[in-house]
């Protein structure tokens, strides 16, 4: 499955995509609507159990929005602009797969808001992180004034957002807004390493858990209770439930089917 600014690679149930626009695989427009197009296809795709998401070349996972869009751009325009990036980056949490992305180099501004918009996050210590809009005299729009507080609480997303100012990896890993480091150069392989675990897992299972705590954050705590259980009744009985225990029980390697 490949687009001209974003390649889908899928092997024994995982999806590499790139974003194939280097030097900095800017998202511009095609690069959104190819990136759109894949995840729409990874959404019916039942083999795909695991998504990486990275970029190509080695100076940038992504360095931000192509900044030409950003000239002429009224009210009207701006609001068309951040809505349509908000549509396609939702779609990563749509997804009943986890979605890890693999960062190296430069992640900034919609770059940033990218790697917020994936379930897990897998740097370089050489990646450099921030949401530089004040400087252009705007605000993060894909979403990055929401995600990141979500993630990292609101104060330290204000010192961000707010200054403007990059930071490297390390820092990110001790504020929470990456959940792994990676030498430089591995963080593919380090991210693949994840991925196969997470396979090994109940396919079902992780789904289950993927769409309870994202669910479940937009909820009271008694409701998100709520939703917990019901995931886990809906999982009770079934092939890979049986499996996982009759498996432990066994002290056998258990083999899931995802049924």
């Amino acid at each position: 499955m490949n687009v001209k600014k974003v390649v889908c690679e899928i092997k024994d149930g995982l999806a590499v995509v790139t974003l194939n626009n280097p030097p900095f695989n800017a998202l511009n427009a095609a690069v959104m609507s190819d990136l759109d197009h894949i995840l729409e296809a990874l959404s019916s795709n039942r083999s795909v159990q695991v998504v990486i998401i990275t970029g190509a070349g080695e100076k940038a996972f992504v360095a931000g929005a192509d900044i030409k869009q950003f000239t002429g751009m009224t009210p009207a325009s701006g609001k068309e602009l951040v809505l349509h990036g908000h549509e396609i980056l939702s779609k990563i949490k749509a997804l009943k797969q986890p979605v890890i992305a693999a960062i190296h180099g430069l992640a900034l501004g919609g770059g940033c808001e990218l790697a917020l918009a994936c379930d897990l996050r897998i740097a370089s210590g050489n990646a450099l992180f921030g949401l530089p809009e004040v400087s252009l005299g705007i605000i993060p729009g894909y979403g990055g004034t929401q995600r990141l507080a979500r993630l990292v609480g609101s104060s330290r997303a204000m010192a961000l957002i707010y200054t403007g100012d990059p930071i490297k990896a390390d820092e990110a890993f001790r504020i929470g807004l990456v959940d792994k480091l990676a030498p430089v150069g591995q963080v593919l392989e380090e991210a693949k390493s994840m991925a196969n675990k997470i396979m090994s897992r109940g396919p079902l299972a992780v789904q289950g858990a993927k769409k309870a705590i994202h669910t479940g954050m937009e909820m009271t705590l008694e409701e998100g209770l709520i939703l917990e259980a019901d995931v886990f009744a809906g999982l009770c009985g079934t092939d890979d439930q049986k499996e996982g225990a009759e498996a432990f029980l066994s002290k056998r390697k258990p083999v899931f089917v995802g049924k």
